[in-house]
């Protein structure tokens, strides 16, 4: 008798387990916590992107001759996508960076020259339907991550495009704190919402691909025994997609 009331006692803990949380209903994992079986780990990696304690952890080392990315085996279209990330302390190096104003551009000063700050920083991001220019950054920059640099730095786009992928408001907890992005393309548009709050809605990303895998960048690397500045230092977890239906 005490064998089956345990026996029911795990079934019904294991189907709590696969039950979706309160808002989850059409998440499907991209990430199980124990292996990258859902991802493309890049050829000659190395061993680089790895599972450590149920989380997947990048030490911007990676050996790959080319593509250093972590891929998607799937590619996606419209989609909502959940993602808990951390950027590792302390960052290893410093690194150039600017302010941001709210249109996109960078801030000057009297005489007309962009303000440049060295300070520590740590730097990743996560690639949008197999595009490098729709790139959703994670970083230590004072703007705050969730800024479409390949989009905001691009000169040959409307004002209103570089503006609408500068985040509205620097959301990010401290370097070692874990954030959780949520990231929604439909069609063109983009919005990301950071530890609940709204940094980009509908920003406009003309030209991105329809459908294409999704990835966690490589970025700075391993040099003469240190790290480059804004190096991709980070780990991952909770990764979760719902797939949308296509936009008109």
């Amino acid at each position: 008798m005490r064998a089956m009331a345990l026996l029911s006692l795990a079934g019904v803990v294991a189907c709590a387990a696969v039950q979706p949380g309160k808002g989850e209903e059409g998440f499907v994992p991209l990430f199980d916590g124990q292996d990258l079986g859902a991802w493309r780990i890049p050829e000659g990696d190395g061993g680089h992107w790895r599972v450590v304690d149920g989380v997947i952890d990048y030490d911007a080392r990676s050996e790959a001759k080319y593509d250093k990315n972590l891929w998607t085996d799937r590619e996606f279209g419209d989609f909502v996508l959940r993602i808990a990330w951390r950027l590792k302390p302390p960052p290893p190096a410093t690194h150039e960076m600017k302010e941001i104003l709210p249109d996109g551009s960078y801030k000057k000063d009297a005489k007309g020259k962009e303000i440049v700050l060295r300070r520590p920083g740590t730097d990743s991001g996560i690639f949008l339907r197999g595009s490098q220019k729709a790139q959703v950054n994670i970083w230590c920059w004072p703007v705050g991550s969730g800024e479409v640099w390949g989009y905001r730095t691009d000169a040959s786009v409307p004002p209103t495009i570089r503006a609408g992928v500068t985040p509205r408001v620097n959301a990010d907890r401290p370097v070692g704190d874990w954030n959780d992005f949520e990231i929604t393309m439909k069609g063109d548009r983009l919005s990301v919402v950071l530890n609940g709050q709204t940094v980009i809605e509908n920003a406009r990303l003309p030209g991105v691909p329809a459908r294409g895998r999704l990835a966690l960048q490589h970025h700075g690397g391993f040099q003469n025994g240190a790290y480059l500045g804004a190096s991709s230092l980070v780990q991952f977890r909770n990764i979760r997609i719902k797939e949308l239906p296509a936009a008109p």
